[in-house]
């Protein structure tokens, strides 16, 4: 993976994360998307195979470089929103359960995208709550984590293409 590309991806999108998504915010409620968690589904699911390159310069992503991101995403997510602690560790479990999954399920529709962005948005933020209990933090109530996990998984899939684009992975290589 290009490490340098990598760690300019999440800064765009955490300072994306911070400031920008105000705008776009469903503005009764306050949900907005979590573009970094989509990041985390992004390198989990975008192609786990040997590090080698391929034949258009581009790297595949093995599976210790996304359980990496996942974690460097989670830190990233923290710094955004505090406290530090809860998103790492969630992020990089999921991102975790993500990249093993594919090893034998491959996701590479549009639904399917969305789905999975989806269903590991809310385990993920169900176990951010649970550590931020655990820390004496407040909580995100489970109507901000269903729709802010429909708002991501919404946006999600089509934020695929343009990532897989910086990062040099061939888009044939969601299918197998």
């Amino acid at each position: 993976m290009q490490w340098l590309r990598f760690a300019a991806l999440v800064v765009i999108v955490s300072v994306l994360q911070a400031g920008f998504l105000d705008r776009i915010a469903l503005s009764d409620f306050d949900i907005k998307p979590d573009l970094l968690f989509i990041l985390v589904v992004f390198f989990s699911i975008c192609g786990i195979s040997e590090a080698k390159k391929v034949r258009s310069g581009a790297w595949q992503l093995d599976l210790t470089e996304a359980v990496i991101a996942s974690f460097t995403i989670g830190l990233a997510a923290d710094i955004v929103a505090l406290p530090i602690g809860p998103r790492v560790l969630a992020f990089g479990i999921i991102g975790t359960c993500l990249a093993n999954l594919h090893r034998v399920l491959v996701v590479r529709w549009v639904v399917y995208q969305a789905f999975v962005i989806f269903i590991s948005s809310i385990l993920a933020y169900l176990l951010v709550n649970l550590l931020c209990m655990l820390q004496g933090q407040h909580p995100f109530s489970l109507r901000t984590i269903l729709w802010t996990s429909l708002y991501s998984a919404v946006l999600g899939p089509f934020l695929f293409l343009p990532c897989a684009w910086w990062m040099g992975i061939k888009t044939s290589r969601f299918s197998r």
